[in-house]
């Protein structure tokens, strides 16, 4: 693996706090990010920003905002066929009651539409909760979305016009565990909580899914029919701390996976490390530090894409700044 750019987006940063970055690199070379930043996660200050990448740096974010009074969460990024960038976003004080909006833009992301609701009346987060949609073989769009309403679960919107309208999926089955007692004392009863999935499609039509979770450790849920319906959520061997991660595959099948590989509920987020996999998520093994183990430091909310033989990833840095790594991988 070769890093060929690390650096921090738009340092310093025009908010005091910063989550949850998305990434997207375009066609003609430049590279858009977004995240959410203001005074502190969920107060109403918080707003989206973007930002765009050229050969000279990073240009002044930009501020989109639905309304002035209202926490901004969780911007996806996602580039249509027809060269329009869209971009998702959740509202709410609460997550709970989250409303999705998109906006869009058709410069390449130095401006963007006035906002939309994604789905008329929604309460509770339709579309991409936190990762980046899935186009599939057959040309529908996946979005990994999830629901933090009436506890934690996951499922799977999709959309046939690239993007415009969705059709809800039904809520992914995790089976049942007994009650576990994590260092908050609180509890996680069944089912088990799991949200923020990352989704891959390793053959046509069949698609999968890793979701963070409160019990230690990654879950996957399988799809044969291009994520119609999905197999009962297991566990897997790729711990997880109760905080997102995200993988990418290549062209050539292999996955690589950025997450902190800590297996405690609400465990400490560092390290973050980038893994890969050459038997479709059945193993991962790590190939890269992006940021070493750092007792009380967070580096966390990775995003991955990959664009002509490279790795495009940002994550978030101490809630102060934003990184991004473009990194070369060799086989």
């Amino acid at each position: 693996m070769r890093v060929l750019i690390s650096e921090r987006i738009c340092h310093p940063l025009p908010t005091a706090n910063c989550h949850a970055s998305t990434v997207l690199p375009l066609p003609d070379g430049t590279v858009l990010a977004a995240w959410f930043g203001g005074s502190r996660e969920g107060r109403p200050d918080v707003n989206i920003w973007a930002a765009r990448r050229t050969h000279a740096g990073w240009q002044p974010p930009i501020r989109i905002s639905y309304r002035a009074d209202l926490p901004h969460w969780n911007p996806v990024l996602h580039l249509q066929r027809d060269g329009t960038v869209r971009l998702f976003f959740k509202v709410g004080r609460h997550i709970a009651s989250w409303r999705t909006f998109t906006y869009v833009s058709s410069d390449g992301g130095r401006s963007f539409s006035a906002p939309v609701a994604l789905v008329p009346g929604d309460r509770g987060a339709r579309g991409p909760v936190k990762n980046k949609c899935l186009r599939l073989s057959d040309g529908r769009l996946l979005a990994p979305a999830s629901s933090e309403s009436h506890g934690w679960h996951c499922f799977i919107d999709t959309s046939y016009d690239d993007g415009v309208t969705w059709q809800e999926g039904k809520k992914i089955s995790t089976g049942r565990i007994a009650p576990i007692l994590n260092r908050q004392n609180d509890y996680c009863a069944d089912p088990i909580p799991m949200i923020q999935p990352t989704l891959w499609e390793s053959a046509p039509g069949c698609v999968h899914l890793l979701a963070r979770t409160a019990v230690g450790c990654a879950y996957r849920s399988d799809s044969e029919d291009f994520g119609a319906t999905w197999c009962e959520a297991y566990p897997t061997a790729i711990p997880n701390n109760n905080s997102g991660l995200d993988l990418v595959r290549v062209p050539d099948g292999t996955l690589f996976l950025v997450c902190n590989p800590v297996a405690e509920n609400w465990g400490e987020r560092s390290p973050l490390t980038l893994s890969r996999s050459d038997d479709n998520g059945a193993h991962f093994r790590p190939v890269l530090t992006l940021e070493p183990e750092r007792p009380g430091s967070e580096f966390s909310y990775p995003a991955i894409v990959a664009a002509g033989g490279k790795l495009y990833v940002t994550y978030t840095y101490e809630r102060t700044d934003l990184a991004f790594r473009v990194i070369a991988y060799d086989f």
